[in-house]
């Protein structure tokens, strides 16, 4: 069964940190480091929610076999998704 969009913004409201780097994905291609530093969350909490972003098909790795410098953007609905966020 799909997960609506709504549903997704609905989780994505209820975490600060999800928020925090949905937001920060909007307009950019970041590696954790990066989201990291301008989220002012730790780097084992980006990990952690870019993790649950992508198990939800909201955020993507682009370039997955790398084992540093992986890069990570919005997917269609995750730009949506930040539409609302940035309100």
């Amino acid at each position: 069964m799909e997960i609506s969009i709504a549903e997704k913004l609905g989780w994505v409201k209820l975490s600060e940190h999800r928020k925090k780097v949905v937001k920060d994905l909007s307009n950019d291609f970041k590696i954790p480091t990066e989201i990291s530093k301008s989220t002012g969350l730790s780097k084992s909490e980006v990990s952690r929610t870019l993790k649950h972003l992508k198990n939800k098909k909201i955020a993507v790795c682009i370039n997955e076999d790398s084992h540093r410098g992986r890069i990570y953007c919005l997917t269609d609905e995750g730009k949506e998704i930040a539409k609302y966020i940035k309100k």
